[in-house]
């Protein structure tokens, strides 16, 4: 318990805006990020940046499955990020895999799914982003589609970019959505990098953003005290590149952790 505690602190203080929030005793959320990697447990720094810009104090919560260390970390965790990554092995949603499957993570799923589920149990804000959406789904009884190129063969939209040149496609949010009362409604474009998707939709999940291909691009739940929110695309990117149309998604898990 001691060193779960004296790591969260090591991570705090590394971040020096939100040190300062801390010495002050003006304490803001504590944002877990989920970790990625394979043998180390790392995030993108474009996921730290949006929740420190957002008001929050990011911690990365490395990859572990021991339940009684990742509730110690939950115990000092507001918020939620579950970040983006590997594909999701289908044995978890009860499907063989196909040839197009690629890399998987195993101790990463076990790790995400038990994170998810326990962070949610626990009343504790959610935003799932890319691979985070799918786990989201998946963790509450939903499918995926492993390959979308595969198994959606009349799509037209290039879901997995394959270059940043140009990673955007059109996406229609629902207008009575939470996302496109945080953010924008109606069509919009945004940047895409992945191959896998939403398939069957977790149960009390609604659907908020559509492709064009119909492929899902963001649910939702707020039923039985859940608050999560989820989305295919990457806003952590587009903050980063200097669009700003969906940092508000960190700044509502900044505020819901305040509660």
């Amino acid at each position: 318990m001691k060193k779960v505690a004296a790591i969260l602190l090591c991570i705090i203080m590394m971040c020096g805006c939100c040190a300062h929030r801390v010495a002050h005793g003006n304490r803001a959320p504590i944002i877990g990020i989920s970790a990625g990697g394979v043998g180390q447990s790392r995030v993108s720094q474009d996921y730290i940046d949006a929740v420190c810009a957002s008001g929050g104090i990011p911690v990365i919560i490395p990859i572990l499955t021991d339940s009684l260390a990742l509730a110690a970390i939950l115990d000092k965790v507001d918020g939620v990020v579950m970040t983006g990554g590997e594909d999701v092995a289908p044995g978890f949603y009860g499907e063989l895999p196909l040839p197009e499957l690629r890399d998987v993570n195993a101790p990463r799923d076990t790790f995400d799914l038990l994170l998810t589920r326990m962070s949610a149990r626990e009343g504790k804000p959610i935003l799932g982003i890319c691979r985070g959406v799918q786990v989201i789904n998946v963790a509450f009884g939903g499918t995926l589609w492993q390959d979308i190129p595969s198994q959606i063969p009349e799509s037209t939209i290039q879901h997995r970019s394959k270059n940043d040149e140009d990673p955007f496609h059109d996406v229609f949010i629902r207008k009575e959505s939470r996302l496109a009362t945080l953010t924008v409604s109606g069509s919009t474009r945004i940047n895409t990098f992945h191959h896998q998707a939403v398939k069957d939709v977790a149960k009390g999940f609604v659907v908020t953003a559509t492709a064009p291909d119909s492929v899902i691009e963001g649910i939702e739940c707020f039923e039985n005290g859940y608050r999560i929110i989820g989305v295919q695309f990457h806003p952590e990117k587009m903050f980063a590149s200097g669009d700003a149309r969906f940092q508000p998604l960190f700044e509502w898990l900044v505020k819901e952790s305040r509660k």
